[in-house]
């Protein structure tokens, strides 16, 4: 839907939605038998002076205490294939958006505000990423999904002009820039200690595990990352029980948000007919404003990692140039 409110401004607003069905994604080709394992995994269990079944530790061959020779936890493929993911299309997603945007235009002033409030689910994300291959429609927030995202763009020509003066320095003046508020992206939940036994870690072009830990409920109370604490409330989760999957949803919760500034300052000055001098000014993060990441979250990395910022998007660049047209 769209209203023409002014002669100079135009309101739109739609609903946007998309699903997807049959996507590529990748498969642990040969998971293991977590209870197998698992009656494998004490001392008691195997023949004296055998190795047992574990975290990352499931290729075999074992020696049961009766006796038995079992050559491997993972099936179908047994000792042919340890672990290893194939492309499969089992991927579906589910997008759904309400967008509005405002564009207005000046002899003076141009500027472009639009608004997205949205939600993107799906069982994996893009190229690479692994569906459970215990469940493959479990479903978690997508990797890049953003609630809210505000963009506004815009293009200024500065009255300077109008002060008098030498026209060749009080004309040609145009800030120009664009300003985003956005929700982070979410926080990908993992646990790369195997705990489940399925053996599933390096699996797969992300190489990254099925294994998530477990989440008990209750508010995450959320912290600056500035305070040097983690990000989320850690005590809430704990670590897998050996040989089974972790409750923790692999998504379904946000990092820090954006709240950037990309500005740019102009001067174009007529030489002659034909030659004209531009000199720009370009300030990315303009306000030095810290965007901060976190992407994902280990639970194997330890209570001095899980959870922690240790990175951020670049500080403040600047960029000046001079440029001769003719």
């Amino acid at each position: 839907m769209q209203r023409q409110l002014n002669a100079t401004t135009l309101l739109s607003l739609a609903y946007v939605g998309t699903q997807g069905h049959k996507l590529l994604t990748s498969l642990e080709a040969d998971p293991s038998n977590q209870a197998l394992c698992l009656s494998l995994s004490q001392p008691s269990e195997v023949a004296s002076g055998t190795g047992t079944c574990g975290p990352n530790a499931e290729n075999g061959p074992f020696t049961a205490a009766n006796g038995t020779v079992i050559q491997t936890a993972r099936q179908p493929f047994g000792p042919l294939i340890q672990s290893n993911a194939w492309f499969a299309t089992l991927g579906n997603s589910g997008y759904n958006s309400f967008q509005a945007n405002v564009r207005h235009v000046t002899a003076r002033l141009e500027f472009l505000a639009g608004y997205t409030f949205s939600k993107s689910l799906s069982n994996a994300s893009g190229y690479g990423e692994s569906v459970n291959p215990l469940d493959h429609n479990e479903r978690s927030l997508s990797a890049f999904d953003m609630t809210n995202n505000f963009v506004v763009s815009y293009n200024y020509e500065l009255p300077f002009d109008k002060l008098g003066g030498p026209r060749r320095l009080t004309q040609g003046w145009r800030l120009s820039g664009i300003t985003r508020f956005s929700t982070g992206i979410p926080v990908t939940l993992l646990e790369s200690d195997d705990q489940s036994l399925l053996g599933t870690n390096g699996s797969g072009p992300s190489e990254l595990p099925i294994d998530t830990p477990n989440f008990s409920g209750g508010k995450l109370t959320f912290q600056d990352p500035r305070t040097g604490q983690p990000y989320f409330d850690t005590s809430t989760f704990s670590q897998e029980t050996l040989g089974v999957l972790g409750t923790a949803n692999r998504r379904f919760f946000h990092g820090p948000g954006l709240d950037n500034w990309d500005a740019a300052i102009e001067k174009d000055t007529r030489l002659t007919e034909g030659t004209s001098l531009e000199f720009r000014g370009e300030f990315f993060d303009a306000f030095n404003h810290a965007q901060f990441i976190l992407n994902y979250a280990d639970y194997a990395t330890g209570p001095t990692n899980f959870g922690y910022v240790r990175s951020a998007n670049a500080p403040r660049i600047v960029q000046l140039g001079v440029k001769l047209l003719f």
